[in-house]
């Protein structure tokens, strides 16, 4: 009984945050990071590491549902990668060259992770408004390298917070590719999420950062719960 006690309240957190990323693309790390930190005590250095990897495993499962039903636009993924995927190994290196190891809550990190998710609320409250009145169309020649900036950005961001690549993510695709289905894009988002956090976990995991007790109770929540919302 004491067990279960314990372990639930971060099944159900997981359940929710997957829910909810399953519908909208939105919310992995901008939740569940705050939630390790604040409710669960957890150190920011192992809430970042144990919550990109949690992502990657659980926004799998989003994607293949997602790409069965051909809502994931893989030439605006493969443009993202471009820039997330160098920006995330960078990042790692960096960090091993600081010295972030572990259990630890650098105060870099904890400020980066404030800022972040400050903009991902603005993000989201924007997005609404971006959706309705955004309607301008790009030179498809600028369209292709500013996805790529997107998507380092984002590599440099989500490795150090875990926070943004739904939230900030899904922003940007909308100012970029208006005309293009918002299913598409939320598709689009969580398959490139994919990547993104998988990468940068390992290199959290080779920090020392991952805590894998916790990634798997999480895990027991919301691989089931983004399948419901996808």
């Amino acid at each position: 009984m004491e067990f279960f006690a314990s372990t639930a309240p971060l099944a159900a957190a997981g359940f929710g945050v997957g829910l909810l990323v399953g519908m909208t693309g939105v919310g992995g790390g901008s939740l569940m990071t705050p939630i390790l930190i604040l409710f669960f005590g957890t150190q920011a250095t192992t809430a970042v590491g144990t919550d990109l990897l949690y992502a990657a495993i659980t926004k799998s499962a989003g994607s293949v549902v997602h790409a069965r039903r051909d809502t994931v636009d893989w030439i605006i993924l493969r443009r993202l990668a471009l820039g997330s995927v160098p920006a995330t190994i960078l990042t790692i290196a960096t960090l091993y060259l600081m010295g972030v190891r572990g259990n630890s809550s650098p105060r870099f990190i904890t400020i980066a992770l404030g800022l972040t998710l400050i903009l991902s609320a603005a993000a989201i409250v924007a997005r609404p408004w971006i959706v309705r009145r955004h309607l301008i169309l790009l030179d498809p020649r600028h369209v292709q390298r500013l996805t790529t900036g997107a998507g380092f950005l984002l590599g440099v961001l989500v490795t150090v917070t875990s926070v943004a690549a739904g939230a900030l993510g899904m922003t940007m695709l909308v100012i970029l590719y208006p005309t293009t289905r918002v299913a598409r894009l939320v598709g689009t988002d969580i398959a490139h999420a994919v990547p993104l956090t998988l990468i940068a976990g390992l290199g959290h995991w080779l920090l020392g950062s991952i805590d894998w007790g916790l990634m798997a109770l999480l895990l027991v929540g919301s691989v089931p719960g983004i399948i419901a919302g996808s």
